[in-house]
């Protein structure tokens, strides 16, 4: 599209919002910045950028003088205006979109449920030795809009990709793209989970030999995806004719059913839970890298802040923050990795989950249980329903995080991963995990 002269609403002025504006601004488009809020941190100045702002209101009542409406993330589709203007044949998008249609070179899209930035990062970790101009950015930190004109074309994308932003994709299409898993989530904003799965498959929908999708095996969502272009599978549990596969505690590769097996790295001594190295790996060599740049990444990546990040080792006990597990299947990722007794400290806000999976991993793992948030009342009732009675609850972060103290012994694990949203007492997780680093940092002294 030719954003000139285009009269374009842009809906959400956080982060992804102002950098679509900005953007479209700068394309020649005559652009209406919107938000609820009336008060914006600009990260741009809107006058300078010469957009128009209709703040602290809902724009129902403008939206039919508008030939492109952009929403960001974390507006819904169902939202009345964005309905009235689909009804009246405006095309709405969002800033992921957007900044696709600009982007002059490759792009590899991950998402799933649960290791959507720990596999972004290591992606783009391994890419950039194979090639010095990889950028890392989308739901990961960056948007993707901020940087789109500047990029090189000869460079590769790894971008990080919510079914927030799937929802309003339609020409979206990756070189390379992944589904790395798919567990109950967002149900709150997604109604059911047959449609969390559509908006997740719709990161492959345009995609087109030679394009590839990476999937994976282990799970019984993504095995029955079908993407119309080459699938590469990742195992863990079984050993593929062709994909990604784990055994005998390596990685191996067998990328078409003609060539030889190629080894990887060992996984002893990563520092990464292994669906996440496998799903890294096949995404990395479709995208171009070799099994030596793939290994040097794996054995140099540290971490991710707020998953399964060490904070400190007080009086014998190791203090974790995995602020990110905002779900059950992610928190039992978590549990799954640690082998020590844990003090759990979970709970948070209600994102309709279910829980019993989640209390299930408890067993012979977990030592204590300490609640925080409006979730607790659910969560206690389900450790009832399966016999779990080691549990407290605590008003705030900062007491839980007491209690946890007061309990755990030398060779235990304090565990911050939560199985839920942030809000309601704090903006996000990001939020959550640097109060927990401070509270935890705070004991050392």
């Amino acid at each position: 599209m030719d954003y000139k002269g285009k009269k374009v609403l842009v809906c959400g002025m956080a982060r992804s919002g102002q950098a679509a504006a900005a953007l479209l601004c700068d394309l020649g488009a005559i652009v209406t910045a919107q938000d609820m809020r009336k008060e914006i941190d600009w990260t741009y100045d809107p006058t300078k950028k010469g957009m128009t702002l209709y703040l602290g209101q809902n724009p129902d009542e403008i939206i039919d003088q508008f030939d492109l409406v952009i929403i960001s993330p974390g507006l819904s589709i169902y939202l009345p205006f964005v309905e009235k203007a689909k009804d009246m044949g405006i095309f709405v998008v969002g800033e992921a979109e957007l900044a696709f249609s600009l982007c002059p070179c490759p792009v590899v899209a991950i998402t799933g449920t649960n290791g959507k930035t720990t596999v972004t990062t290591l992606v783009g970790e391994i890419l950039a030795r194979y090639n010095s101009k990889t950028i890392i950015a989308g739901n990961i930190g960056i948007p993707l809009t901020s940087i789109v004109q500047d990029i090189d074309p000869d460079a590769i994308v790894v971008a990080e990709t919510s079914s927030f932003q799937l929802e309003t994709a339609v020409n979206f299409r990756p070189s390379v793209s992944a589904v790395l898993n798919m567990t109950p989530d967002h149900l709150d904003r997604h109604r059911d989970m047959e449609t969390y799965i559509e908006m997740k498959s719709r990161i492959f929908k345009n995609q087109r030999h030679p394009d590839k999708a990476v999937l994976n095996f282990d799970n019984e969502i993504t095995r029955a995806m079908a993407p119309p272009c080459p699938v590469v599978w990742f195992s863990e549990s079984t050993v593929l004719p062709v994909g990604v596969y784990k055994r005998d505690g390596q990685i191996f590769a067998r990328m078409e059913a003609h060539l030889e097996e190629v080894h990887i790295a060992s996984l002893d001594g990563l520092n990464i839970l292994t669906e996440n190295a496998l799903a890294a790996t096949a995404l990395a060599l479709c995208a171009g890298a070799s099994p030596t740049h793939i290994a040097e990444g794996l054995w140099a990546f540290k971490s991710v802040e707020h998953r399964i990040e060490h904070v400190a080792t007080i009086n014998g006990v190791d203090y974790i923050n995995d602020s990110k597990a905002t779900n059950p299947d992610s928190a039992i990722k978590a549990l799954n990795y640690i082998n020590n007794p844990v003090v759990l400290i979970g709970g948070g806000y209600d994102k309709g989950a279910d829980f019993t999976p989640w209390v299930q991993a408890f067993k012979d793992k977990v030592t204590q249980l300490i609640l925080i948030g409006q979730t607790a009342t659910q969560i206690i009732k389900t450790c009832q329903d399966y016999g779990f009675t080691a549990y407290r609850q605590a008003a705030t972060l900062e007491y839980a995080v007491q209690l946890a103290t007061e309990i755990a012994m030398p060779g235990m694990v304090v565990l911050l991963s939560p199985a839920c949203a942030s809000f309601g007492m704090f903006k996000n997780f990001e939020e959550r995990g640097d109060v927990f680093k401070q509270i935890v940092r705070g004991l050392e002294c």
